[in-house]
């Protein structure tokens, strides 16, 4: 008989039902809240900011509310993004460039959350304007990975993810515009989905017409991300290309994959791919056949183009955002962010125009595999973490053997952004220096079908409990 999880590891849900159930108070329950973060954030430097007394005492507030006007996630500590408003808190978006700004509102997905009964603990780490895959940057400094300290946990939620796989929070929100979600939902060992695009209303930027951005949860189950969807989905006015049908996400997740169709692609065309990650794919896809799923090999086509063509509009967003910030900040901002923001000017207006061309034949490709099959699967990482720091990061000659050499496996399916993406973890490595760190199997499913990818990423877990069930040692 297995010992029983520490009380930190309870489920949203779960948590939800205890209080409603009166058995455990908002109070009690942000307290273990606080006590855990005492314990892990000194090693993994995961929260920018805890709010230890306004959480307290929204707590106490929320104790006395009816037992009929409280919402799925009553009493409930979450965490958010130090890239989304929190009203009255602060909020840098990990930028020196705005350390002392106090937001004045609270982002769409914030009030979603505390209207679901949820109580925000504080703002988790970034790097400066969740420019990267590694969570270091000039304001917050090296957030590190749980299972190995030495690593990065991935960016850029990387302080979400690390919160969320250690118990300091059940659900944390992150944003997700190449990855972001995914990439240390995976190299964490806990679940991220990407959602299509407008499925969670995204009001943090500074325009509402961005089409690679998307907020999307962090959790340890299926279960518990699919409650977030369903407590932060719109549609709602102040995102205009919100979406406007929500889904019905009431109840469990269902794992029943008999007579589904997948369609599995290790490398997606090109990519260089770890063989502990290529394995422990294969046998995921495995399971899913053992449970009555139909898997069948693809060839998507995709590759260094598609993540060229991402990179270019990424400087794009960055110049156009933040490039103002320049002429003054330049000595306190990252070095690859102001890489970036030159990159972004270099390209002209007509440049950027005929990235909708590329951009559309790489929908092409992806709708081609997705047709007559339910959902990809892939990897999420192509690789194991890299170095916690980036100081500490080498990057080694580029290989000749002719494969397309990259960390992640995710920005592409920003280019298609209505096609939601889920992370579940599949397996984990084995061989030093990467020991014990979690890898992770990516869900592709189509356009704003969450449901399918929750529900695939639930057949993982109950196919895979062990690895599902995994802890890291801190």
């Amino acid at each position: 008989m297995t010992d029983s999880p520490p009380p930190w590891y309870r489920s949203a849900a779960e948590q939800a039902a205890l209080v409603r159930a009166g058995d455990l108070s908002p109070v009690e329950s942000v307290e273990l809240a606080l006590a855990r973060i005492g314990q892990v954030h000194p090693e993994l430097n995961c929260f920018a900011h805890v709010w230890a007394e306004e959480a307290l005492g929204e707590a106490r507030a929320l104790s006395d509310v009816p037992a009929d006007r409280r919402g799925p996630l009553h009493g409930v500590p979450v965490a958010v993004k130090e890239t989304t408003q929190v009203a009255g808190r602060r909020f840098t978006a990990g930028s020196r460039t705005h350390e002392h700004t106090i937001a004045d509102h609270d982002a769409y997905v914030t009030g979603a959350l505390r209207r679901a009964g949820a109580i925000v603990v504080g703002a988790t780490t970034s790097p400066e304007f969740a420019h990267t895959l590694q969570t270091d940057g000039p304001l917050w400094g090296t957030t590190r990975n749980p299972w190995n300290t030495s690593l990065t946990p991935g960016g850029s939620s990387g302080g979400s993810a690390a919160a969320v796989a250690t118990g300091c929070v059940a659900l944390a929100e992150g944003s997700d515009m190449g990855g972001s979600v995914r990439i240390p939902a995976s190299w964490c060992g806990i679940v991220g989905l990407k959602p299509g695009i407008g499925r969670i209303p995204m009001d943090v930027l500074p325009g509402l017409f961005d089409s690679l951005s998307h907020h999307g949860p962090l959790a340890r189950s299926v279960d518990d991300a699919r409650l977030f969807l369903r407590c932060t989905q719109g549609p709602d006015e102040r995102d205009i290309v919100s979406v406007t049908t929500p889904l019905d996400l009431s109840g469990p997740t269902a794992a029943d994959v008999r007579g589904m169709r997948f369609g599995l692609s290790i490398d997606l065309g090109s990519w260089y791919v770890h063989p502990e990650i290529e394995a422990a794919v294969v046998a995921a896809a495995a399971a899913l056949e053992a449970a009555g799923a139909i898997v069948e090999p693809v060839d998507p086509g995709l590759g260094e183009a598609e993540e060229q063509m991402w990179i270019q509009l990424w400087g794009v967003f960055m110049s156009g955002y933040f490039g103002h910030l320049v002429d003054e900040h330049a000595a306190v901002m990252d070095p690859d962010v102001l890489r970036l923001i030159e990159l972004g000017e270099s390209l002209g207006a007509t440049e950027v125009k005929r990235l909708e061309v590329q951009r559309t034949e790489t929908w092409r490709k992806v709708a081609g595999v997705l047709a007559g099959r339910d959902a990809l699967l892939c990897p999420t990482m192509a690789m194991p973490p890299v170095p916690a720091a980036k100081a500490d990061r080498v990057r080694p000659p580029r290989p000749t053997d002719g494969r397309y050499h990259a960390d992640d496996m995710t920005s592409v399916f920003n280019l298609v952004a209505p096609c939601p993406a889920l992370s579940v973890p599949c397996g984990v490595h084995a061989a030093e220096p990467y020991a014990g760190v979690p890898i992770g199997l990516q869900i592709v499913g189509h356009r704003w079908r969450e449901d399918t990818v929750l529900q695939v990423g639930r057949a993982v877990e109950v196919a895979l409990p062990d690895v599902s069930a995994r802890r890291p040692p801190i």
